[in-house]
């Protein structure tokens, strides 16, 4: 199949199965009550978005299955290779895609039993810190596990301008804080309608161009499959949100671009293209550190950072448009970096 041909195929098969799957998974949310659990912490305009329901990544993962999975068969049938493709050794390519989509689904399994017990088990806070920590650290170390063994034992990683990098024992080091930081980067962002999916497209937006720019059209399927599943998503997640994708949605997203970042061999571009994640991670650092060190004050009017603007007197409509301008921004200098930076394409 024509490359470009299939990179469509992945996104309308992503916008379809997933718009089209909120015509059933959201009354059936609704049947079961998984409805959203406002904590009296947050704004108090939040309080009536209480009980829309939420697990809503259970609407955009298989959406994002789905079109990987039919696009790779129909690419097969044809007699293509767009998961190989031409620039990686094809067992090196197939490992890092599929144990990053299992990566992916297996953060979606905490996100799940986060989202479980505040929901059916009534209990507002989830997992506790600890389970979390423990569970996520577990993924962290299995999928790098399964890519040091691609890599021979010899860990290395592309840095922009820098070329490649032996990583040695700091391949583990740095592979868990960016994993762990990103996942629940991703999740702090997943606060207000809209936001993390429409942040989360330019993101996939930018790694799968960056993919096809040197024909690793296969990472570029995988993208396009998670930008067209989001984008059928924003049908019922934009302002006001008819579903919450909740910790089950917002930890595959961050997953799979972790996953991809690193199928790229470059997961520090995600600093760049994943730029509000890390503005919005950083703003609860910050107002946790600032918080701590001034003894009860506190350098936002609330973290992450954009609650901060909703108390300053922005619509949530406006700090999503305003937030995902700001990551296109992340995007186009993530691109340019690695073109400009050494990449082999």
């Amino acid at each position: 199949m024509n490359n470009i041909l299939a990179l469509i195929l992945s996104l309308a098969i992503g916008f379809t199965v997933t718009a089209l799957s909120g015509f059933f998974i959201i009354p059936w949310l609704h049947k079961l009550k998984f409805g959203q659990v406002i904590l009296d912490i947050g704004p108090s305009w939040h309080k009536k978005k209480q009980g829309t329901p939420t697990m809503g990544g259970l609407m955009f993962i298989p959406g994002t299955i789905i079109a990987i999975a039919v696009t790779v068969l129909t690419d097969k049938f044809l007699g293509g290779h767009i998961i190989t493709g031409n620039s990686l050794v094809p067992a090196e390519i197939r490992a890092k895609l599929w144990s990053g989509l299992l990566m992916a689904l297996s953060f979606a399994l905490i996100g799940f039993a986060d989202d479980y017990i505040k929901v059916v088990k009534k209990r507002n806070l989830g997992l506790t810190e600890m389970q979390k920590t423990v569970a996520q650290i577990f993924v962290c170390i299995a999928f790098l596990s399964s890519l040091y063994l691609g890599m021979g034992g010899i860990p290395h990683m592309f840095v922009p301008f820098f070329g490649t990098v032996n990583m040695g024992i700091f391949y583990w080091i740095f592979g868990v804080c960016v994993m762990y930081g990103a996942v629940n980067a991703v999740n702090f962002t997943d606060g207000i309608d809209g936001l993390c999916s429409s942040v989360t497209v330019t993101v996939a937006v930018s790694l799968g161009i960056i993919a096809a720019m040197r024909n690793l059209f296969g990472v570029s399927l995988f993208s396009a499959a998670l930008a067209g599943a989001l984008a059928g998503f924003l049908v019922w997640n934009h302002n006001p949100a008819k579903v919450i994708m909740g910790d089950t949605g917002s930890m595959f997203l961050g997953g799979m671009v972790i996953a991809l970042a690193y199928a790229l061999g470059c997961p520090v571009i995600l600093l760049p293209v994943g730029l509000i994640y890390v503005i919005e991670g950083l703003s609860d650092v910050i107002q946790i550190g600032y918080y701590k060190a001034t003894k009860g004050k506190r350098f936002f009017k609330m973290a992450p950072i954009h609650h901060h603007f909703e108390l300053s007197g922005w619509n949530e409509k406006k700090i999503v448009a305003v937030f995902t301008f700001v990551n296109i921004l992340g995007c186009v200098a993530g691109i340019a970096m690695m073109y400009f930076g050494g990449y082999k394409f």
